[in-house]
């Protein structure tokens, strides 16, 4: 794991939707800790096998055809088990924190995944079929290798959660666009040198993380994306912002400590949602200081 993780600055949704996508529903079905146990019962739903110390998936999962939920997490296993890509009824797969070095294209059989999770692994690419899973909705690669995201993520129209801090990338595919039912994309801890126009088309977005960069500026359409409620992007080189940011109308958070600002734009006034704002290590003069304060006087401002 990347120790720098543990030292960012964020106020984001992070652990709230990291820690619901291992959450089974214990009041609609019993949850097994055992596959022994699910095969007991007919039409077994949910299945818990998180730090059972698995360096392989049983062979006797693939018999518990009715899996909706299931739970690899923290276990040690680099290898993927078929008869986990043939559970067609899968809604969430959580295998967050293993030693997996790839995801198969057999993914693309669990058309009816919701939810999945393989944050904290070795993965290093991110096959096309995962354009197939076009229910998913929560889509969880922190901290892995990967360095490019195919143009098939596009097809996953329903996804509203993308997090992809801490891996290699520089761009991300033009077919992101289309992802108009997007709220929340995490891209900290990456090596991106600019933010693609093309992003800012992403209409529904409400949270963005581009914290640890290396952004030098934003483009002039960010002023589009209107529903932005948290905007992360401390740790980046910007020297100045476009006056269109003033157009974020529902901005509650604003971080962006550690760039070289040393001025904010006019009219910060009509950020008038804007709760808490971050400018440590900037290069602000008492001036400027004093008239960012003045614009935002229901907002808590730290320099």
């Amino acid at each position: 794991m990347k120790p720098h993780l543990f030292f960012s600055i964020s106020f984001s949704l992070f652990f709230y939707v990291i820690c619901t996508a291992q959450n089974a529903n214990p009041i609609e079905n019993e949850v097994f800790g055992s596959i022994a146990d699910a095969l007991k019962v007919k039409h077994a739903t949910q299945l818990n096998l998180r730090d059972q110390q698995l360096f392989i998936i049983p062979e006797g999962l693939k018999n518990l055809k009715d899996l909706e939920f299931l739970n690899l997490m923290r276990n040690n296993l680099e290898d993927w088990n078929s008869g986990v890509l043939s559970l067609k009824k899968l809604e969430v797969l959580n295998l967050k924190q293993n030693a997996l070095k790839y995801i198969p294209t057999d993914i693309g059989n669990l058309k009816n995944l919701i939810r999945l999770d393989l944050a904290i692994n070795d993965i290093a690419v991110l096959p096309k079929s995962i354009g197939k899973l076009i229910e998913l909705k929560f889509l969880h690669l922190s901290i892995n290798v990967i360095s490019a995201i195919p143009e098939a993520i596009g097809n996953c129209s329903k996804l509203e959660v993308l997090e992809l801090d801490n891996n290699q990338l520089s761009y991300l595919p033009t077919a992101m666009a289309r992802l108009s039912n997007l709220k929340v994309l995490h891209l900290g801890y990456n090596q991106f040198n600019e933010m693609d126009e093309g992003w800012t088309q992403l209409s529904g977005l409400e949270e963005l993380n581009l914290e640890y960069n290396h952004l030098k500026y934003l483009p002039k359409s960010i002023g589009t994306l209107t529903k932005l409620k948290t905007l992360i992007l401390n740790n980046n080189e910007l020297e100045e912002l476009p006056t269109a940011i003033v157009q974020l109308s529902q901005l509650e958070l604003l971080l962006l400590s550690n760039n070289s600002l040393k001025a904010l734009p006019k009219d910060l006034e009509k950020l008038t949602h804007l709760k808490t704002l971050i400018l440590l290590n900037n290069q602000f003069s008492k001036t400027e200081k004093e008239r960012i304060k003045k614009a935002l006087p229901n907002c808590k401002v730290y320099f």
